[in-house]
């Protein structure tokens, strides 16, 4: 099925996509996509060599014509989200995606496609194997662990490149030529919890929560997607109020940066309450399918058995559970008061899981204000803190501060306007890229992000748009035409 994706035009690109795809990259274990690059660059005669913390940079001298131009770092990450849908049987670690075509859009079948950020990848590597492509000499780095926690950017070494301008791939609207992001830090939550005994007149029932859209939690957490662990504490917390009930489990949410799709918990009822609690489940799903409706149209709850042996959580830590989760914040925070339209700090309630004694809770907070950043983390530290959780923060990152003034943003602007016959959007964006942690490094780097259109990121319902990625390429191409001379 995936060599129908071969012969789409630029060819050389979705070759190297579909090549790509064979290669199991999840975050943290990438030694089979950075051991596949190795391989590609020896196969091309061209330089390369990790940094210390696994990074990948391969070197290709310039074309004949551009040797008096400014060298530049072709940059994107190798790492992809695996996320996939709960009736898909699919094995991450040992099984390269399953594509296919629909329409203008490449999809994978029941799982992300890796799209983010693998048509950068492709990309650079097309460039790199081009012969006929003019362009100054080039950097291509590769980093690692970009989506969970981005270390490789974080770690890469001071001196490992020379170049003045870097061109980041993973921007995900055809349209936008992007010169700023947000920062972000997780926020680690925990508590261990006792158990009662079961009451003999009672039952264990499982809630889900399913069906949700998902998506990435900062470049589309002002959509007001439906958040699988908010609803069914929400939905908890009504039953808690009108009933006898105590939380047993929990399973939401998976990564810090998806908004999740899907949450389930074992809850001990009265037996006698089996019908009622069925009523108001469904009197609470009919007020939230109406809200979710546009957003999540695929959104359901359900009540079954829970066939296993649990125990209840005791009274005060199932309260102090239920309590704190509701207080958490999630969603947009603060809207940007310089940029219009940009959600300036936001948090996402990603991960809940209630087994075994203890309680884990994942959230990633995001913001292009350090202040507001430091604000909000506190404000959910404090709200855990208070009723006895342990709290802890790590992988804080830097936002990107725009240049409007940079020469590549005025060169890629002249590009694009010469090839679309239209302006292009210089936007700064909620998500999380790369740039600011590699201008950290590299201060005196220039630097902008453009990619092609890609939707559903961290979603099963992830999508490559084929004509926004011919156009993207074109771009691209044209970019490197146009690259200043040395000083």
């Amino acid at each position: 099925m995936n060599n129908e994706i071969r012969v789409i035009e630029p060819s050389s690109l979705w070759n190297n996509f579909t090549d790509l795809n064979s290669v199991p990259r999840p975050s943290k274990r990438e030694e089979k996509v950075v051991d596949f690059l190795i391989q590609f660059a020896k196969k091309l005669n061209l330089n390369c060599f990790k940094d210390s913390i696994g990074n990948l940079i391969i070197n290709k001298p310039s074309t004949d014509d551009m040797k008096n131009c400014k060298t530049i770092v072709l940059q994107s990450h190798v790492d992809m989200v695996h996320e996939k849908n709960n009736d898909v049987e699919f094995d991450f670690e040992n099984s390269g995606i399953i594509m296919h075509i629909d329409g203008d859009w490449v999809k994978a079948k029941g799982t992300t496609l890796g799209a983010d950020n693998g048509l950068g990848v492709a990309s650079i590597m097309s460039i790199l194997q081009s012969t006929d492509i003019s362009h100054p000499e080039i950097e291509a780095l590769f980093t690692i662990d970009e989506e969970t926690g981005m270390t490789g950017a974080l770690n890469l070494d001071g001196n490992a490149l020379n170049g003045e301008i870097l061109l980041n791939l993973d921007t995900e609207e055809d349209d936008e030529i992007c010169i700023g992001c947000a920062g972000g830090i997780d926020i680690n939550i925990s508590k261990t919890y006792m158990t009662d005994d079961i009451d003999p007149h009672s039952t264990f029932v499982k809630i889900l929560v399913n069906g949700l859209t998902g998506g990435h939690s900062g470049a589309e957490i002002h959509k007001g997607l439906g958040n699988s662990n908010k609803i069914l504490n929400s939905l908890i917390k009504d039953l808690d109020s009108k009933f006898d009930v105590r939380i047993s489990e929990i399973k939401g949410g998976n990564l810090r940066n998806a908004i999740p799709r899907e949450s389930y918990s074992i809850v001990q009822i009265k037996k006698d309450d089996y019908s009622k609690i069925n009523q108001e489940i469904t009197n609470f799903y009919d007020l939230k399918k109406t809200k979710y409706k546009d957003l999540d149209p695929n959104f359901n709850i359900s009540l079954s058995d829970a066939i296993g042996e649990y125990k209840p959580l005791n009274k005060d830590d199932h309260q102090k559970l239920i309590e704190c989760l509701e207080a958490c914040p999630n969603g947009v925070f603060l809207m940007s008061k310089t940029i219009d339209n940009l959600v300036e700090t936001s948090n996402n309630l990603a991960s809940i899981v209630v087994s075994g004694g203890t309680i884990i809770i994942k959230c990633l907070t995001r913001s292009s204000v350090e202040n507001s950043k430091n604000e909000l983390s506190n404000l959910i530290s404090n709200i855990f803190k208070n009723n006895d959780f342990q709290v802890e923060l790590s992988g804080g990152y830097p936002g990107w501060e725009p240049n409007m003034n940079s020469d590549i943003l005025s060169v890629a602007v002249n590009c694009y306007k010469k090839l679309n016959n239209q302006q292009p959007k210089v936007n700064v964006i909620h998500a999380g890229l790369e740039c600011g942690i590699i201008g950290s490094h590299y201060p005196n780097m220039e630097m902008i992000s453009f990619g092609p259109t890609i939707l559903g990121a961290h979603s099963p319902d992830e999508k490559a748009c084929i004509s926004s990625t011919k156009k993207f390429w074109n771009f691209l191409i044209e970019i490197l035409k146009n690259i200043p001379k040395k000083n």
